[in-house]
């Protein structure tokens, strides 16, 4: 680096060229002797203030012993840690404080960081972090987001720690129709629901979302292995069962074992209009069935619109072994009243911590870094 002469030395040889002392300088300027004498001894920088009467003095502009002033101080500036300009650039790209803050990662020197970068994607190079092949229900599907990337691979990583039986299709398709359908007229009920994914060969997982990922659940796969992963950020128990539904059927349909990402706005998670991809219309549909079985709604539907009560709710809702929230969510979205008896939405995040892999809101899941 070129070394840059304190602006002192300049006004040193003006003073010569010009032949005046510093006490003439002092005057000029209306000052102390000694000030003059601080900064021409290279002791004390120019200011701002001092830049404006110097160039008075010197006829010349403010900028020039500004600038002066500036090119020294950065001449004489320690040069940054090139750790810097990576963890920028690592930064631009994942979301690593986040990342570092819920425990995925170590804040670890930047060689050893990148490592970390690595190992969590299953890549070589942090600059060729791969597609993860998901179907996945989330708020934007523009393509996905670094924030949503790296959510997916931490559900990936806890599940792929998981020891479960080989996946039986046959299983799973009797813990849709039978299983799972027991347990929803309880919210307490959901701490059975990792139990009997796991007797299916299914791995899940609870991982709160990152901020900014916007996204609700997700199924991939890993080789004929089945994962299923939830964030719960609608902590409500129509929710829950809406969503977990939709990824099985994608998980049955082995929606996501292959290729993009499949689409589907998570604030019409009901929706079952034709200009969805059939994928994600087949699995509204049949979360929605599963969750409240399309005929039996109809048909209460029909009876008692437009006026239906809390106690109609209640006793539709015991008829069919659902807890009133679930029916309350199928209600709301049919009569688009999302307020309408609200306060049956429970919450079930409480219960499934109990039982499921759960990753976040301060706890991070017991894995290998």
């Amino acid at each position: 680096m070129i070394e840059v002469p304190h602006p002192g030395e300049f006004i040193a040889d003006e003073l010569e060229a010009r032949d005046w002392s510093q006490r003439d300088l002092a005057y000029i300027l209306g000052t102390a002797e000694n000030s003059v004498n601080m900064i021409v001894t290279g002791k004390r920088g120019i200011s701002p203030e001092m830049a404006k009467v110097l160039g008075a003095a010197f006829d010349v502009s403010p900028e020039f012993f500004a600038n002066l002033q500036k090119a020294y101080e950065m001449s004489r500036a320690t040069a940054p840690d090139p750790g810097i300009a990576r963890r920028a650039q690592f930064q631009n790209v994942y979301p690593i404080r986040a990342m570092i803050q819920r425990g995925w990662l170590e804040d670890t020197e930047v060689p050893l960081l990148e490592g970390q970068l690595m190992r969590f994607f299953g890549s070589n190079s942090v600059e060729n972090i791969p597609h993860l092949a998901h179907a996945a229900k989330k708020t934007n599907y523009d393509g996905t987001t670094p924030e949503q990337l790296a959510w997916l691979y931490r559900v990936k990583q806890i599940c792929s720690e998981m020891p479960t039986p080989r996946y039986s299709k046959k299983a799973l398709v009797k813990a849709v129709s039978e299983d799972l359908p027991a347990l929803m007229g309880d919210p307490e009920g959901v701490r059975h629901v990792p139990r009997i994914l796991n007797e299916c060969g299914v791995r899940f997982a609870i991982v709160e979302t990152l901020p900014k990922a916007t996204i609700d659940g997700v199924c991939f796969w890993d080789g004929a292995k089945p994962m299923v992963g939830m964030t719960t950020r609608f902590d409500r128990i129509d929710n829950f069962w809406f969503v977990l539904f939709h990824e099985l059927e994608h998980v049955l349909n082995e929606d996501g074992r292959v290729g993009k990402s499949i689409n589907i706005d998570v604030d019409l998670k009901y929706d079952q209009s034709d200009d969805q991809p059939e994928q994600e219309r087949k699995a509204n549909l049949a979360a929605a069935n599963a969750c409240v079985p399309t005929k039996d709604l109809e048909s209460f539907y029909l009876r008692k619109a437009p006026f239906i009560s809390q106690r109609d709710v209640i006793g539709f809702a015991r008829r069919i072994n659902r807890h009133p929230g679930i029916v309350v969510g199928q209600l709301q979205w049919k009569m688009d009243r999302y307020n309408w008896l609200a306060k049956h939405k429970v919450s079930v995040r409480k219960f499934i911590a109990q039982s499921a892999i759960t990753d976040g809101w301060g706890i991070p899941a017991p894995v290998t870094i």
